[in-house]
């Protein structure tokens, strides 16, 4: 391989790591705050559904963006 296919290989690669690490993170830290509200307010565990399923529109919305660049 050339140099050249091997930098874009890892741009590549760079940008799948970034757009897999966004949908995960997206869930996780919606999830907390939803977590959180839900301790806060006494309503569990219905927030932290929510941001469950915000976190997953999010990320997949981050994803999808992320992933075009390929």
């Amino acid at each position: 391989m050339s140099d050249r296919d091997d930098q874009e290989t890892n741009r590549k690669s760079g940008v799948a790591y970034a757009a897999a690490l966004s949908l995960f993170f997206s869930v996780v830290s919606l999830c907390g705050v939803g977590w959180a509200l839900d301790r806060w307010l006494g309503t569990k565990p219905w927030l932290m559904v929510v941001g469950i399923v915000l976190g997953a529109i999010v990320g997949f919305y981050q994803f999808i963006r992320l992933t075009s660049k390929l």
